[in-house]
């Protein structure tokens, strides 16, 4: 049986796991305390699947009040992230995930979500498309370290 509840301090070490995988290039004990200190801000959310009480994916989410490509209002809600374990794709985890993340946005005054991906993440890219996001923009983004 699956259920969707608000992440905790109980689910933390799952829920960084999972992020880790989703974004493999952090250190886990930061990603940790970033995770903590979302648990505790008003303008960010994370919601977690459970199925048999165990977490199996996960959406991130926050309220943005800078602009946010694409947008029409402000404030906007943000999928900062969202993450399914591959034994769980397919299933509609990340559809359902995401329909809970916008009634929250909703409840905190949004009338539109934003989102991003990497360039070439065409699976994403898919997801986005099929849950009714419309491509704003496409942007490369640069740094030059300065000596």
């Amino acid at each position: 049986m699956r259920t969707i509840i608000e992440a905790s301090e109980k689910t933390l070490d799952q829920l960084t796991e999972m992020a880790m995988d989703l974004w493999p290039d952090n250190d886990y004990e930061e990603l940790k305390k970033e995770f903590a200190a979302m648990l505790k801000a008003n303008n960010q959310k994370v919601f977690l699947s459970m199925a048999d009480n165990v977490p199996v994916a996960f959406i991130q989410l926050s309220i943005r009040r800078d602009y946010v490509e694409g947008s029409e209002t402000s404030p906007v809600g943000y999928v900062e992230g969202i993450y399914v374990r591959p034994d769980f794709r397919r299933q509609g985890i990340s559809k359902e995930l995401l329909t809970k993340g916008e009634e929250w946005v909703r409840e905190k005054g949004c009338t539109q979500m934003g989102s991003d991906i990497e360039y070439d993440n065409d699976t994403s890219y898919q997801f986005h498309l099929n849950t009714g996001f419309k491509e704003a923009n496409r942007l490369i983004c640069f740094i030059k370290d300065l000596e």
